[in-house]
């Protein structure tokens, strides 16, 4: 079974997921980061591909993308950072139980290739895959055939102006996880969900999904991470634990000291 499905299975509720930017601040770092998260306790992970135009992206992550890309950082890069981490922690790796996932736009992936980059997935250990700018009808026709075949997730996202029908259509047709985006707006902390979003959330939370599902976007405190676990299976933290990555100059076992702090308050 995919480790993206062994995780729900085995742990239904108040999952915490992180996303870090491969190659800031360090260039080398990847393995570092995965590691230390490994190590606090973190469920799932997301490791992102810089891209020049990261289109759904605040400030924050395009700059950790941009400094990425000046420090050399490649999706051919990440692949040979990413061998070797199913070693045990002992090791340095992450173990055969947490789930990677590589989050990145389509120019970058098409360019190495859809199935040499599903097979270098597998080689390494990575478990799925989120691209933003992917159109639902290409991933029905062109890429779920080839992921499923490599048994690659392929995770979509919701907005709340993502439509009941389409929401039901995503559900049926992906495996893995289904990630609500908590507004349409771009990535960036936020210090509480309003009354408009609790409605999106408790409308997807109605509708019974097949899938379980992941809140993102905004979550930096104990309100929006509380909420966002008590409306989903889990909750995806990415620009400030970004953010906390950078000012401890990769120090990521600092950096989540910090984060944890923080989601205290």
């Amino acid at each position: 079974m995919n480790r993206i499905n062994q995780l729900f299975a085995s742990r239904p509720e108040k999952l915490l997921s992180l996303y870090f930017c491969a190659g800031a601040p360090t260039l080398e770092g990847t393995a570092e980061v995965l590691h230390a998260m490994q190590q606090h306790g973190i469920a799932m992970v997301e490791v992102g591909i810089p891209f020049s135009d990261p289109m759904a992206d605040g400030p924050v992550i395009q700059n950790a993308a941009t400094k990425a890309l000046r420090n050399g950082m490649t999706l051919r890069k990440l692949f040979s950072q990413l061998e070797g981490i199913r070693r045990s922690p002992s090791e340095g790796g992450v173990g055969d139980n947490l789930p990677l996932i590589l989050m990145g736009y389509l120019n970058p992936i098409m360019q190495f290739g859809f199935e040499q980059f599903c097979q270098e997935c597998v080689r390494v250990g990575v478990d799925g895959v989120i691209i933003p700018d992917l159109p639902f009808k290409d991933y029905m026709e062109d890429f779920k055939p080839i992921a499923d075949h490599y048994d690659l997730r392929i995770i979509m996202l919701i907005t709340p102006e993502t439509s009941e029908e389409r929401i039901r259509f995503i559900d049926d047709n992906t495996s893995g996880f289904i990630y609500m985006v908590s507004s349409a707006a771009i990535t960036g902390a936020q210090k509480e969900f309003n009354e408009a979003k609790q409605a999106y959330f408790n409308k997807v939370h109605a509708m019974h999904l097949k899938n379980p599902t992941m809140i993102g976007f905004g979550i930096s405190n104990r309100q929006t991470l509380e909420s966002a676990q008590a409306n989903a299976n889990g909750a995806i933290i990415g620009s400030k634990f970004v953010q906390l990555l950078d000012e401890e100059n990769g120090n990521a076992p600092k950096a989540l000291d910090r984060l944890f702090e923080a989601l205290k308050q």
